[in-house]
């Protein structure tokens, strides 16, 4: 390649000799490795088109190229990711994702990931490319687990692509769920995978929590009947609360009507049964256990728990029971508060507030998590940190419990929770964010106030009725 140029380069590409357009596919490749203009040069002289059609060789080495320069010509250059559209790049990279060669795999799938970054990109490449990827690279690797190196590096593209795509929006989401083999393949990954900093462990598991987001308002009604069942209702009125999963409730009618919840899901999940499966709680317990986890990982964990255990719903509840009871998740949640991550703290109290509302016994959750939480909370609403939405959750977890315990409103006293609470009513800044946490602050000290038992307490703590009354509440 020495004493070459651009113009010469995208000239080889139209040659009819395989040796002339590698030669000029292996000189874009490597000029545009590290360098942008040469990037923007390549497609002022037409030479994404003229890669694409190099695409459809019969020469594998050609292919091998031609697909390496693309995935250098797009990185972080959204006109040449543009221009690589407009050829038709999606379907001839979709066409070759059936040929047996993992090199070439793994360059497709790389340049299919990089282009679903972009989100103005994610519907055509969910309408283009989302069934062949599944069906010809992600069900075939996840057949033959575990994996080869290079078997990995192909499936880490190729969940990265779906971690993109799965975070577009409401259409693409049910897609994925339908689509045979996606759900299955992602969960047989995350079973089998021992090591916990590998990266497709972290994107599958950041896919199975974007489609678990808002799952029970997007499911068919014909799923969502079996689980929410038709009798919600009246059985409501009957209970405390349907659907906590105990095996060590005294009460047997409440036992066997939670071990008739749980016979209405299959005992071998398919599919997206998976996303609502009470087996999946056990798995994400078991990456939440693992210390070397990664951050992103854990995360992903604690927000797919969160998903399927918020709302109203009987199927929550009955989740919210399992994480509770079943696999005895509390104290693994609690131990994460331990960080000043907005990213983990966010999700990991949206689930306590799941949890709280949906538990059948508020007075020993709350003798577990009143403590943790008030330490978490800010001394008043201007402090930065930790943000406002996790100081809502708090809250929020915070007033499930005190609503229906008095333990919850007099531990939240005793462990100083209180001039937490009016500090963040009444001292915050006229932000969207500060306004709800002063709101959410508001309405846990109002319900703290309707124990009369525990007025004393409050004023030997030198706080009066005005501090916990809101007219506005």
């Amino acid at each position: 390649m020495r004493g070459m140029d651009m113009p010469t380069a995208v000239r080889y590409l139209s040659e009819s000799d395989a040796g002339l357009q590698v030669l000029g596919a292996a000189y874009i490749q490597h000029q545009c490795y590290h360098s942008n203009d040469a990037k923007n040069q390549v497609r002022a002289l037409h030479g994404v088109l003229a890669l694409v059609e190099l695409f459809g060789s019969d020469n594998q080495e050609v292919q091998r190229y031609a697909t390496g320069a693309v995935r250098n010509l797009i990185y972080e250059n959204a006109d040449n990711k543009a221009a690589l559209i407009d050829a038709g790049g999606v379907l001839s990279l979709v066409n070759m994702l059936s040929k047996p060669d993992e090199e070439l795999q793994k360059t497709i799938t790389g340049v299919l990931w990089n282009l679903s970054s972009r989100d103005n990109l994610k519907e055509k490449l969910s309408k283009e490319a989302l069934s062949e990827l599944t069906e010809k690279v992600l069900v075939p690797l996840c057949s033959r687990l575990p994996l080869s190196p290079s078997e990995r590096d192909v499936f880490y593209n190729t969940s990265g692509c779906l971690r993109n795509l799965s975070s577009v929006n409401e259409r693409t989401r049910q897609k994925m769920r339908d689509m045979r083999g996606l759900v299955d393949s992602l969960v047989s990954y995350i079973q089998q995978e021992d090591r916990a900093d590998d990266k497709g462990l972290e994107n599958s598991l950041c896919v199975m929590r974007n489609l678990s987001y808002q799952l029970y308002t997007e499911l068919p009604p014909s799923v969502r009947l079996r689980l929410e069942g038709p009798s919600r209702a009246s059985a409501s009125r009957e209970s405390e609360a349907i659907g906590c999963f105990t095996m060590y409730n005294k009460k047997n009618n409440e036992r066997n009507q939670n071990m008739f919840i749980l016979s209405e899901v299959s005992r071998q999940p398919n599919g997206a049964e998976w996303l609502w499966h009470p087996n999946m709680v056990a798995l994400y317990k078991l990456v939440l256990q693992n210390s070397d986890c990664s951050s992103t990982s854990r995360e992903a964990a604690v927000g797919a728990l969160q998903n399927i255990t918020a709302g109203e719903g009987r199927w929550a509840a009955v989740l919210s029971g399992v994480v509770l009871e079943q696999e005895r998740m509390l104290p693994i949640l609690l131990d994460l508060l331990d960080t000043n991550s907005a990213s983990e703290l966010r999700p990991l109290t949206g689930l306590l507030r799941n949890l709280a509302r949906h538990s059948t016994n508020k007075d020993h959750i709350a003798k577990n998590m009143v403590n943790i939480l008030v330490t978490k909370l800010p001394s008043d609403g201007l402090q930065k940190t930790p943000c406002s939405e996790v100081v809502v959750n708090i809250c929020g977890a915070l007033n499930h419990l005190v609503t229906c315990s008095s333990l919850a409103a007099r531990d939240v006293s005793y462990f100083n929770g209180l001039p937490k609470l009016i500090g963040i009513k009444t001292s915050h800044d006229n932000s969207s964010g500060g306004l709800k946490a002063a709101r959410a602050a508001s309405t846990v000290l109002c319900n703290m106030f309707q124990y009369s038992k525990l007025h004393r307490d409050y004023k030997l703590k030198g706080f009066a009725r005005r501090d916990f009354t809101d007219p506005t509440i």
